[in-house]
């Protein structure tokens, strides 16, 4: 008996589900065909019937069309506020989402839902806005023209000639609770045209000649109303599976056709896929596999897998079952999806085996109800079934004879048992020999252990002993009850058996698809991606694979080979080559070059034959296409590949198939992250480079055209003052080359760093003396530990940090503002700050600062004459360091010297600048004159 007991999981989601619903508002589609079949028109009136009954209406946003009679229906009810946007100087109203969310009412009217809204709305398009209304709550009636589903973006396209840019996600169709088609008549809509009801007359001629064709309105027609019928057909499922309704509802024709190893499946396959193309109906191929089918012979698997690669041919779906009544199971499955025929084979089994196992066809018109059977004769010629290979026959007649051998020790154990037990207790003896026939051996031979235990408990233990005389009647209803208990036994035992196998199957397969969808997700690159499907396709299912993709001259190479793996001979790198270039499925077991080891197959498209995927690549068209082949072939051991090992590199194939594609959108997302940031970074060089150059050169310029032509009416303190500035600004533009030198080498790898042990004072006094003519005006505080011990660095490197921090403090505070140098020992490193008491950093991340072509503002109190603009600031505009280099540049130095930088606020006022340089290990030990005593130190 099936149980029909519902699935927990399955009432958990529902209750979950039905959670959800009742949070969310409900949404309501008009959909029609084409503009103008009245879909406004009928919200509206749905709208006002709605406000009639005691609903809170307000009408968020109505496109009227300077129609009267839609206009007219707006009357009466709340209106919400439109947004105004300024768009390039034009003032455009849209929907406004903050208001509505803000009077949050009952029901809201939002037309167009495709409607792209203007730039600095919340939403880019109008049914995001939507989605969020009924997150909040709110009820919302809108409307949809078919040629704006996505899904239809390309068949209307090819059948109007024009190309839709607004379009709506058809998961947002999905989600509507409502659908209500909107149908005109392609003449009556032409109609309204003529007489400018759509459009105004001079649009409606355009119109009428375009787009608004009788043929394209006829075929928009077909497509609304397939669609809603889909739609419907959605809403019935949904419905019957939340009421666990068993019964069949044939409001549309759906096909199942059951299948199995046999010569006859093709011909079952073709009839059902012609009865399904007359009926316009899906059809999916079903195949039950049961305790005496799960080990099929390799020409059974040969049988099967020809049977799958017809299904895919054929377009159909196939599905695989498992359990011990092939009409239980089709019969569950045909009601659960709503299946209204059943297509199977005449019986050609004799009629003494259909009286003994039973007959298919008989179950399933005994039990059908509803479901029409139809019986489809064979082939009038059919091949001779194959032979049982003698291999196979060898181990079932040696598991009978273990199932005799287990009686016999049964029947010596009892009768050294059978002085101290009375003849009905030694039955427990034989019935534990048959459940371990049973967990051992399987089924038959259980079946003959039961038997032969009647019969051997018979013969020898029940008076009259040694002859199957029984004196006491009484005994034939212990044999009875012993027959029956042993084969209720072995048949429970052998279900057990097989629904564990069954369960463990599908537990190694979900373990082998968690496995590799674990690593595809996190891998990008193609090698590996290609390596980890060869693994886990090798220890999943009992085949040969490899992966060939296109190298120098378009030669297929294989990828990501393993050990052992599939070598394809010269034939076989032809055939792959053949299936890269023409797009076709070829090789083993296909009509297109058979003689191939493996099969071949340039796409994937959720099926895979015996072997197959193909590796999807993303064009930057957005169009897929083949980068290159998987091959897969039977192991040496074996002639054909099991349909559920198919079925397992399907899976794999998807997934593959996925993480390449995934693979190519991020190289190709960071292609152009990369483009932006090569552009960004040129445009800020640009405009960095050229402000800071044409601001000293503008100087220089004027400085030394007013020496030639004014030289002799100047006085020497101004020729002083203008050969200073000349010189001030060539210095200034020697250090701007020196930080994009600077910068180039570090982004190269080319500064070389010399690490010598020196005190910290001499660079820190180098820097100050390289900037004297700048401190002038600003009193320098030095205070240098006297502790601090000497450190490894390099000097000009080190020296070149200190003068671009000191430079940043002249530059951007106010005249007499005092800076601070220092230096000291902070556990294992030296640390030195420059600080100041300008007006500080701005809020913010301050490591931002240490980024290239990036500043803040700042105070410009001071840099009257400075051409960059302030250093610390907000933004990704040059600052005054050489481009907005000189930070980045000196982050880079130390880090070369395995230091860290960082800049804060000082506490009063003020910014400070700290750099950490490693003490690692100690200074070398100086080697003195040989006239020098040892203890005396170096002077």
């Amino acid at each position: 008996m099936t149980d029909q007991r519902p699935d927990p999981d399955a009432l958990l989601a529902r209750v979950q589900a039905a959670e959800a619903k009742q949070a969310r508002g409900r949404l309501k589609i008009f959909f029609g065909a084409a503009p103008g079949v009245g879909k406004t028109y009928s919200m509206l009136e749905a709208a006002r019937k709605a406000a009639k009954e005691g609903m809170d209406v307000v009408v968020g946003y109505v496109e009227p069309h300077s129609r009267p009679e839609t206009q007219a229906l707006v009357l009466g009810l709340d209106l919400l506020p439109k947004l105004e946007v300024n768009y390039r100087g034009t003032m455009l109203q849209e929907f406004n989402l903050d208001a509505a969310l803000a009077l949050h009412p009952q029901l809201l009217i939002v037309d167009e839902l495709a409607h792209t809204n203007a730039p600095g709305t919340t939403h880019t398009k109008r049914w995001q806005d939507v989605l969020r209304l009924l997150e909040a709550g709110i009820d919302v009636y809108t409307t949809l023209n078919v040629q704006h589903l996505e899904s239809l973006n390309d068949v209307i396209a090819q059948i109007t000639g024009v190309v839709v840019r607004e379009t709506v996600p058809d998961s947002v169709f999905e989600q509507a609770d409502e659908v209500e088609l909107v149908d005109l008549p392609p003449d009556d809509l032409l109609e309204r045209l003529r007489e400018g009801k759509v459009y105004i007359p001079r649009e409606a001629e355009r119109a009428m000649a375009n787009f608004f064709t009788k043929g394209n309105l006829i075929a928009l027609r077909e497509l609304a109303l397939r669609r809603t019928a889909e739609r419907v057909g959605e809403q019935m499922d949904v419905y019957r599976k939340e009421q666990a309704v068993r019964v069949t509802w044939p409001a549309r024709e759906r096909l199942l056709v059951c299948i199995g190893p046999s010569p006859f499946a093709a011909r079952l396959v073709r009839a059902t896929r012609r009865m399904a193309a007359s009926l316009k109906a899906p059809w999916v191929a079903v195949h039950v596999e049961t305790p005496q089918t799960a080990k099929l012979s390799t020409a059974a698997r040969e049988q099967m897998s020809q049977t799958l690669r017809l299904i895919e041919q054929l377009g159909g779906e196939m599905v695989t079952l498992s359990g011990h009544s092939v009409a239980e199971e089709l019969l569950n499955y045909a009601r659960s999806h709503n299946v209204t025929r059943i297509v199977v084979g005449k019986p050609k089994q004799p009629r003494w085996k259909e009286l003994l196992r039973g007959s298919l066809v008989y179950k399933l018109t005994r039990k059908c109800g509803d479901i029409d059977v139809y019986v489809i004769s064979g082939d009038p010629q059919p091949t001779a079934a194959p032979a049982m290979p003698s291999r196979r026959l060898s181990v079932q007649r040696l598991s009978y004879f273990w199932a005799l051998m287990v009686v016999l020790i049964c029947t010596g154990l009892s009768a050294l048992l059978s002085p101290y037990l009375a003849p009905t207790n030694l039955v427990m003896v034989y019935l534990l020999g048959v459940v371990a026939v049973s967990l051992g051996l399987g089924r038959g031979p259980s079946i003959l252990a039961s038997l032969l235990s009647v019969a051997a408990f018979d013969f020898c233990f029940v008076p009259p002993r040694w002859t199957f005389t029984v004196g006491d009647k009484e005994y034939l209803l212990t044999f009875l009850v012993m027959l029956l208990t042993g084969l209720v036994i072995s048949t429970l035992t052998a279900r057990v058996q097989f629904q564990g196998e069954s369960a463990r199957r599908r537990e190694r397969r979900t373990a082998a698809l968690y496995a590799i969808s674990r690593e595809l997700a996190a891998t990008q690159n193609h090698e590996q991606i290609a390596r980890i499907a060869l693994k886990h396709v090798a220890e999943a299912a009992d085949v040969r694979a490899v992966v060939l993709l296109p190298g120098e001259g378009g030669k297929l190479v294989p990828t990501g080979a393993q050990p052992g793996g599939f070598v394809p001979s010269q034939h076989d790198e032809a055939v792959a080559k053949w299936v890269l270039e023409h797009g076709q499925t070829a090789g083993r077991g296909t009509t297109t070059l058979p003689g191939a080891e493996g099969v071949y197959h340039p796409r994937i498209d959720g099926r895979l034959a015996d072997s197959i995927a193909a590796l999807p690549r993303v064009a930057t068209s957005g169009k897929r296409g083949t980068v290159g082949v998987l091959g897969v072939a039977p192991s040496v051991d074996a002639q054909a590949i099991d349909p559920e090992q198919l079925h397992l590199l399907e899976a794999f194939a998807g997934l593959v198939a996925l993480a390449l594609q995934r693979a190519e959108l991020e190289a190709e997302a960071d292609r152009i992250r990369l483009d932006i940031e090569t552009e960004r970074l040129r445009s800020s060089l640009l405009s960095a480079v050229s402000h800071d150059l044409r601001t000293p050169l503008s100087v220089i310029t004027g400085a030394s055209s007013t020496l030639l032509d004014s030289a002799r009416r100047l006085d020497e303190k101004v020729r002083d003052e203008l050969a200073g500035s000349i010189l001030e600004e060539s210095e200034r533009l020697n250090r701007l080359v020196a930080n994009l030198l600077d910068m180039t080498r570090l982004q190269a790898g080319a500064l070389q760093v010399k690490k010598q042990w020196q005190p910290v004072e001499e660079v820190v006094g180098a820097a100050l003396a390289r900037l004297s003519r700048q401190l002038h005006d600003h009193p320098v505080t030095t205070h240098i530990a006297p502790d601090l011990p000497f450190a490894p660095f390099d000097d000009l490197l080190i020296q070149q940090v200190l003068v671009n921090l000191l430079e940043n403090a002249i530059r951007y505070t106010p005249t007499g503002t005092p800076v601070e140098v220092s230096a000291r020992k902070d556990g294992n490193s030296v640390l030195i700050e420059v600080a100041d008491r300008g007006p500080g950093l701005p809020p913010g991340d301050p490591s931002r600062l240490f980024e290239k072509f990036y500043r803040g503002k700042g105070d410009r109190s001071n840099a009257c004459e400075a051409p960059s603009g302030p250093f610390r600031q907000i933004g990704p505009v040059p600052f005054s360091l050489g481009a907005g280099l000189g930070l980045a540049i000196c982050r880079g130095i130390v880090q070369l010297h395995g230091g860290r930088i960082q800049a804060e606020n000082r506490p009063g006022g003020g910014a400070v600048f700290r750099f950490w340089l490693p003490l690692e290990g100690g200074p070398p030990a100086l080697s003195l004159p040989e006239s020098l005593p040892a203890t005396d130190p170096p002077q």
